[in-house]
């Protein structure tokens, strides 16, 4: 569950949260909070457990994964279904206080969920899947809050998307090496040597669209500073790459949770102190 490791489960809830916060034009409400922070909790660790449970056949022959422990035997993969579907059902539970259309895409987002860790072996872009299951709680956000998928909440999915494929390419080439001899697939092997520009391009990409996001929903203050900090981080993170080393390239991945923060205090910002000024 990665209860250890709690990166990932950052990296899912800020933007989930920046959602919710955009939907709602303020604060949401403390129920909606609730819902959303322990179901993001429950199923990113539930999509970590099935990954190790697809991985535990290979995970032995990467240099970081092969102390996990369904690679060392430590507990059988049956054990790891059913704590699987505890987390899932509990997720259930938490989506059945939202109203019936939210309750519907909770489905789809099961899916990809379950999907993503088989998607390394058939594709060379499991991180596309990884990003739009990572994404899915955005649209989920707007239709708990509005009971409707505005164009705004497809936008900030999209951006989110990207955003998410370029980080999770930094994480991949930490092991790109141990990938490409037991046959992984990650879009750093496809990228290859020009994985810092499409990188770049990516991060670009995810920029603009929450520049968009901002000026769709009528920001005019603080999202800006958050958009121009987040500039600052992306920088940073080519700065880490640049020599491609293993250690640098999971610190600059560490780092994206900060960008998350940005989006989020930008966010916030915007809806509080903006609606004061203005």
């Amino acid at each position: 569950m990665r209860l250890d490791r709690p990166v990932g489960t950052l990296l899912l809830l800020w933007p989930t949260l920046a959602a919710l916060c955009m939907a709602a034009g303020t604060l949401p409400s403390l129920s909606l909070l609730l819902i959303f922070t322990l179901g993001t909790f429950a199923m990113r660790s539930a999509g970590c457990v099935i990954n190790d449970y697809a991985d535990r056949d290979v995970d032995g022959h990467v240099k970081r994964t092969k102390q996990r422990p369904l690679a060392t035997g430590a507990i059988p993969p049956r054990h790891a279904l059913w704590l699987f579907t505890g987390l899932v059902a509990f997720a259930g539970v938490l989506v059945l206080f939202l109203n019936r259309d939210t309750q519907l895409l909770a489905i789809g987002g099961l899916g990809l969920a379950m999907l993503y860790p088989f998607m390394k072996r058939w594709t060379h872009l499991p991180q596309v899947v990884l990003g739009a299951a990572f994404s899915w709680g955005i649209p989920m956000a707007w239709s708990a809050q509005q009971t409707s998928v505005p164009s705004e909440a497809w936008l900030m999915f999209v951006a989110s998307l990207l955003w998410i494929v370029a980080y999770d390419t930094e994480y991949a080439m930490v092991d790109r090496d141990d990938d490409v001899k037991i046959g992984v697939k990650s879009t750093a092997i496809l990228f290859g040597d020009l994985d810092r520009l499409m990188i770049g391009i990516l991060q670009a990409g995810a920029w603009l669209g929450f520049l968009l996001l901002g000026i769709e929903l009528g920001y005019q203050h603080l999202y800006y500073v958050g958009l121009g900090l987040m500039t600052l981080l992306f920088s940073y993170q080519h700065w880490l790459i640049r020599h491609r080393q293993r250690e640098s390239c999971f610190e600059a991945f560490r780092s994206n949770i900060w960008v998350g923060v940005c989006l989020l205090a930008g966010t916030l910002l915007e809806l509080l102190v903006g609606a004061w000024i203005g």
